[in-house]
């Protein structure tokens, strides 16, 4: 006898393979940042994922600055308002996932000596204290030991360690409920977006994703699917904007549009477009061989980037990705946050340029299906 409804709902489904109604729906993404907040729900039958909903509302300019809430009550009308238009079908699950800034969190690979998981415990609160500049006290954490050796010693063990303000967590848990939702689970950017952009497979390839965003460019470093190492610097598409904006004498949203629609224009001819935004792209170009630097030399989880994807909103920029090429002397990939839904034949009803501004969102929404599955 099954006393639980959710196992004789898997028993159903597993004999039927098609679901005639979900009392117990999966959660869905939730990616909060300083200027937007993008949603998606993903539900799973047998062997096939299917995007039941997906929609982005913008932020009131000033409501969430560098990772922190500012004005909740917008924050919590924006949520209602993002809930009520996304479709093609309503979001009917209440359950979210969201995401926590990166400049909130902190995450670290950490070597120990080999012991028992019951032993390990222990052990994360030292290390914690020794490598976070925040009091055990003061942060919510989780960690994981990893199937790969990072440091190639056979008497030590890698343990990833994330960390997060308690402050930024309650704040954004507060919020999320006064909107209504329960809140299953907050994830940082980095996690979800390895979880979205990069291939399941048991491998070792060291991979660098550049994400783009409004306010900020984040790097992070993952070896097969797992983030090793992620910075953050306040270089941000707004900025590639604003440069247009004053080389063209010209308001902010018409620089925009000339953005994202005549992008960077010839590279061998040197437009006025890429002669106005070039000094901000020296600077991202930069801080990408900063980053793979400090990796190689300082951390030594690799001996090489294998490849380089670029995602965020401003990866959209025409001409941006062989621009980057060129300069790093390289080949850059466009990040296909598809990768590991399960769509078969079916093209995503989100097309790919627009996509990878959901990269977040769909990692999180990921994470929803796979505990479901699990919980099921």
């Amino acid at each position: 006898m099954v006393n639980d409804p959710r196992k004789a709902k898997q028993k159903t489904m597993s004999i039927l393979q098609k679901k005639f109604f979900d009392l117990f729906p999966s959660s869905f993404g939730l990616d909060l940042s300083d200027l937007s907040i993008k949603a998606v729900w993903l539900d799973r039958t047998g062997n096939q994922d299917f995007i039941m909903s997906f929609g982005s509302v913008p932020l009131p300019m000033g409501s969430v600055a560098d990772g922190e809430i500012m004005d909740p009550e917008a924050v919590k009308n924006a949520i209602v308002k993002l809930l009520q238009e996304s479709g093609p079908k309503k979001i009917k699950t209440r359950k979210v996932i969201c995401s926590l800034p990166e400049t909130k969190a902190f995450l670290r690979i950490i070597s120990l000596p080999v012991m028992e998981k019951s032993e390990v415990k222990e052990a994360i609160k030292w290390e914690i204290e020794a490598n976070i500049p925040l009091m055990l006290d003061q942060v919510y954490y989780d960690w994981q030991i990893l199937d790969l050796n990072l440091d190639q010693k056979k008497e030590k063990m890698n343990v990833l360690v994330v960390a997060v303000a308690r402050s930024s967590a309650d704040q954004f848990q507060a919020v999320l409920e006064s909107a209504g939702l329960e809140v299953l689970g907050l994830e940082t950017e980095s996690i979800a977006q390895a979880r979205s952009l990069l291939p399941e497979k048991d491998d070792k390839s060291t991979t660098l994703i550049v994400d783009i965003g409004d306010r900020r460019t984040s790097f992070f470093i993952a070896v097969g699917s797992m983030p090793c190492f992620t910075s953050s610097v306040p270089l941000s598409s707004q900025m590639i904007t604003d440069a247009i904006a004053k080389s063209f004498n010209i308001p902010f949203a018409e620089a925009e549009d000339i953005k994202i629609k005549q992008g960077l224009g010839s590279l061998a001819m040197k437009s006025q477009v890429l002669k106005a935004v070039s000094p901000v792209l020296e600077n991202i170009l930069t801080e990408i061989e900063k980053s793979m630097d400090f990796y190689l030399s300082n951390l030594r989880y690799s001996e090489k980037i294998d490849s380089i994807v670029l995602c965020g909103g401003g990866a959209n920029m025409q001409g941006l990705l062989p621009y980057f090429s060129r300069c790093l002397g390289r080949p850059i990939e466009f990040g296909n946050p598809w990768v590991n839904v399960r769509l078969g034949q079916r093209l995503p009803i989100i097309e790919r340029k627009r996509a990878v501004q959901y990269s977040t969102a769909i990692g999180l929404a990921l994470r929803g299906l796979d505990e479901y599955e699990d919980f099921t």
